[in-house]
């Protein structure tokens, strides 16, 4: 008995920490903290709540919703006949073509955008949590102090829409896999505060789980736990370092924390709740319930919610060989999924206000590894004569060019914004995007100034490098 009990106790000290302190740990400035902040105006907004859906691993643009010249696998092919190794597929914009297997996010693309050159930065050898880390905070690491992922950003600026719902949900990511360490480094608030940092969810199909006490405790020794776990943290005993202004947003955070498991809002994750038939479609694994969880966010006061297909050293979207067959399989994973949550949301009339953003740390290539005039170290043998199938695909990183769908928000319908070439190197050649555009772009849609900043270490930090980032005004109505 007494086993179980301390098993209970662990598990929910688990539950508390998931919301709090794995975004506390990595938040603490090195030197002084935020001192004061510019006080940018507000714009109006086109949109109350983000959605990311995050391919994560480097999606072929090729492969999926920029293809090339289809080349069918031959045994004896040459590698560098290997642009697409998909056939193209209208979608329902006239002359906007996807590759096979992504017919259904194709039918609902008349209701948004495509962005087909946004182009990666140059951080020499490719490490994907140093692309991932760059895409989601709009910082070149290493930097001084921690910067805020995007999430926590909106977080901070917009607060809640539901007081009850995190303003910043993060799911779909594990940090036991490979490179936790660096993946957990931008899933942070970083100086803004743990109050602001995800909550985090690694497996939407058991999310109910991440918002109840441990199965067993009474609800006596709940609140038992929960008044032990709030005295720790007051005297410090948790969070040994840091401001008061830190501590302070720790005990917000746990605050928060602690009325959602008790609020009737946390059935929002109750998945058994949505009808049979729209569950099965959404039911393609962890990827396709969390677009499920996040349409219920969405529809219950979420402010910023993410969905990742889940970064993994050479699996997912992680390409390195038999790219084509491992593709075949992340479109199944995400093609019924995204499309619907696109329909559900247009139906129940929280498009309008959502705005909801795909993409990847960058894409790939058969033959070159970087960029033309920054190639890098390659990291994939790829010989010239295919003689093995497991050597047709995209196995190499490409930062040239790369595609951003998004809906909502705003966002005008059926545009296709850039261009890339059609023959290798596939760059983008037309309208050219850069991570702090992408930025500036969504923080618009929510009326979130381009100049907002924040005064840390004695220097402003922006939400983009510089307050420099200018939103992309033709991708909005």
């Amino acid at each position: 008995m007494e086993e179980h009990m301390e098993n209970s106790r662990r598990e929910f000290m688990k539950k508390m920490g998931a919301a709090s302190l794995a975004a506390a740990a990595t938040s603490i400035p090195t030197a002084s903290f935020l001192s004061s902040c510019n006080g940018a105006p507000k714009i109006t907004s086109k949109a109350d709540t983000v959605i990311l859906l995050w391919m994560a691993g480097g999606m072929a643009h090729t492969e999926t919703f920029d293809p090339k010249a289809y080349a069918p696998y031959e045994k004896g092919m040459e590698s560098k006949r290997v642009l697409s190794s998909f056939p193209k597929v209208p979608t329902v914009v006239d002359g906007l073509d996807f590759s096979k297997g992504l017919e259904s996010i194709g039918s609902v693309m008349d209701k948004g955008a495509i962005i087909r050159s946004y182009k990666s930065a140059d951080l020499g050898h490719i490490l994907h949590t140093r692309h991932q880390y760059h895409w989601h905070t709009c910082y070149e690491p290493p930097q001084s102090v921690q910067a805020p992922h995007i999430g926590a950003w909106i977080a901070k600026e917009l607060g809640s829409v539901n007081p009850v719902i995190p303003p910043f949900i993060a799911m779909g990511q594990r940090f036991t896999v490979g490179e936790g360490e660096e993946l957990k480094a931008f899933h942070s608030a970083g100086f803004l505060g743990s109050e602001y940092g995800p909550f985090l969810i690694p497996d939407p199909s058991s999310g109910l789980d991440s918002v109840r006490p441990p199965q067993g405790m009474s609800a006596k020794r709940f609140e038992a736990r929960y008044k032990l776990y709030t005295e720790l943290a007051n005297k410090n005993t948790i969070m040994e370092q840091g401001s008061d202004y830190q501590r302070e947003s720790l005990m917000r955070s746990m605050e928060q924390s602690y009325r959602l498991l008790n609020s009737p809002e946390s059935q929002v994750f109750d998945l058994t709740q949505e009808p049979k038939e729209k569950y099965d479609i959404y039911n393609t694994g962890r990827f396709g319930l969390g677009c499920l969880t996040a349409k219920r966010l969405a529809m219950n006061g979420a402010r910023f919610v993410s969905v990742s297909t889940e970064y993994e050293p050479f699996l997912g979207w992680d390409t390195h060989e038999n790219g084509h067959t491992r593709v075949v399989k992340m479109k199944e994973l995400i093609d019924g999924p995204v499309a619907q949550l696109v329909k559900d949301l247009d139906e129940s009339g929280h498009l309008e206000r959502t705005l909801i953003v795909l993409a990847s740390e960058f894409s790939r290539d058969a033959l070159l590894e970087g960029r033309p005039g920054k190639k890098v170290k390659d990291q994939v043998d790829q010989p010239d004569i295919i003689e093995d199938e497991k050597f047709y695909g995209m196995h190499r990183h490409f930062t040239d060019g790369s595609s951003i769908l998004l809906w909502g928000g705003g966002i005008k319908k059926g545009l296709v914004y850039g261009k890339t070439a059609d023959e290798r190197p596939c760059s983008s050649i037309e309208n050219t995007v850069v991570i702090d555009q992408v930025h500036q772009s969504i923080y618009h849609a929510l009326g979130i100034h381009p100049e907002t900043n924040y005064v840390i270490e004695g220097r402003p930090f922006y939400t983009t490098p510089d307050g420099q980032g200018k939103p992309i005004l033709d991708l909005f109505a």
